[in-house]
């Protein structure tokens, strides 16, 4: 039984919509931004920053190990977009864990035997530049660094946009 339950809150969760108003106030970045400037770890302490990036298509998912939305998301972007794209040299894929600490997030990674880049916000400091709240969410940078989409919560027409806004900028 508490599983069921568990299944139908988590359920509920994932097709909770956001409202303009929420989506608005959410965000720090706006269509057609400017990529901010931050560095970020990896768990086995390589350097990332902005500056690397330019000349890349740039997609950052900000996730975390408990948010339940991430978990649907992350899956799928694994299968459709890293496997499909990780050898592409335009492209560069930035999976950010917000607020948690390498001893939670390395072997939450290696139980889901993801290969895909993952990197550590402990302190919040990459997310406050996109956004205010909310996760899973999704942005997308063209090659001269600019927003092309973003995407908050998970949905899957919003994911199947992004796969597509993706595949049309490394064409």
């Amino acid at each position: 039984m508490k599983k069921l339950l568990l299944l139908l809150a988590v359920s509920m969760f994932m097709q909770m919509g956001y409202s303009q108003a929420d989506k608005d106030t959410a965000n720090q970045l706006k269509i057609g931004s400017d990529m901010p400037e931050f560095t970020l770890h990896t768990l086995d302490g390589k350097v990332v920053s902005s500056d690397d990036l330019y000349g890349k298509i740039v997609l950052i998912n900000f996730f975390a190990t408990w948010c339940p939305p991430c978990n649907a998301e992350l899956p799928l972007v694994e299968t459709d977009i890293w496997a499909k794209y990780k050898d592409n040299k335009n492209f560069m894929l930035l999976i950010v864990d917000r607020e948690e600490k390498a001893e939670i997030v390395k072997p939450y990674i290696e139980k889901k035997k993801w290969t895909m880049p993952f990197y550590l916000d402990e302190k919040k400091e990459v997310y406050t530049k996109f956004a205010v709240r909310f996760i899973p969410r999704n942005y997308l940078f063209d090659k001269e660094g600019r927003l092309v989409l973003q995407s908050m919560g998970f949905k899957k027409d919003e994911f199947e946009a992004l796969k597509k806004q993706l595949a049309d900028l490394l064409k």
